[in-house]
């Protein structure tokens, strides 16, 4: 007798921590990110709100989402999430008729204060230019500490409860990205020469926010490497105008770079725009990435 009623005490107890953990499970807050940046900053301002859970929908070395195809496993981490963050500005026409699906989910367009830039050619993916504007505003550290502001409000709104929290949180870590912004916007001081080449618009923000003047985009194409008729125009104007830097980024190929070094001697820098990185990326990851492109720049600028 004593041995059934610790059996069955023993049961009632498991059930009830079976039962407290769904009650948990189901106040939850799931949040996705679609894409790498996104979820950097997103789980930056999410890690002091206890109960909140930061998803990234692609994988970490996806980049930018040029021809992705949403497969089941992320149809399912759509369908589990409460809240999903955009990019916004073109950059997620790949789940477009998945987003107009959703029911009972919040949308937080992160670009929504960002101070567009257009984009320097597009005549490729229109998708990432939409309207010609450049999606890769998360380049910048001013317009990431904008995009910070509005998924904390964003967040603070489809989560009453947790509102002070997030945009305690939010509101921090955009003063530390416009501090490092401050950093970024006095790379040009430290060079007459302020033309740079880019190997494509994708880092456009930085340079604008360096102060730096963008002479040309090699690769017209995020995904098509450039003709042969465009690096030799690109190599003419080079030799003509004499940039400061030739300026890359590691998710790309070297080899037009290394093309164009080889003519010219100008000389190669390549900077993260943090499109893409590890799986579980540590905390202030973003800020880490970006000092090292200041640092980079710094060292090279200085130089000219």
């Amino acid at each position: 007798m004593i041995s059934l009623l610790r059996a069955l005490t023993g049961a009632l107890f498991m059930a009830l921590v079976m039962w407290g953990s769904t009650c948990a499970a189901a106040n939850d807050i799931r949040v996705l990110a679609t894409t790498y940046p996104v979820y950097l900053l997103t789980s930056e301002v999410t890690r002091a709100c206890p109960g909140v859970y930061v998803d990234l929908l692609i994988p970490a070395q996806t980049g930018c989402p040029h021809e992705y195809a949403l497969s089941p496993r992320d149809m399912r981490k759509l369908a589990a999430a409460r809240i999903v963050v955009i990019n916004g500005l073109g950059m997620e026409t790949f789940m477009d008729h998945a987003l107009v699906n959703l029911k009972n989910v919040t949308i937080i367009d992160s670009s929504a204060n960002v101070t567009q830039l257009q984009g320097a050619h597009h005549h490729g993916h229109s998708e990432h230019h939409s309207h010609g504007v450049n999606a890769h505003a998360f380049t910048s550290p001013v317009q990431a500490a904008a995009m910070v502001r509005t998924i904390g409000k964003g967040l603070a709104k489809a989560a009453p409860h947790m509102a002070g929290t997030c945009l305690k949180a939010a509101d921090a870590y955009a003063l530390r990205l416009e501090a490092l912004g401050r950093r970024v916007a006095a790379l040009g001081a430290r060079t007459n020469n302020k033309d740079v080449v880019l190997l494509h618009d994708g880092m456009a923000y930085f340079v604008r926010d360096a102060g730096l003047h963008l002479a040309a985009v090699i690769q017209e194409d995020e995904d098509v490497q450039p003709s042969a008729a465009r690096l030799l125009e690109v190599t003419r104007q080079c030799k003509e105008h004499r940039p400061a830097l030739l300026i890359g980024e590691p998710q790309y190929s070297e080899k037009p770079l290394r093309a164009l070094t080889a003519e010219t001697a100008i000389p190669v820098v390549l900077l993260d725009s943090a499109a893409s990185g590890p799986e579980n990326p540590p905390s202030g990851y973003y800020e880490h990435v970006m000092e090292k492109n200041c640092q980079l720049l710094e060292e090279h600028l200085g130089n000219n």
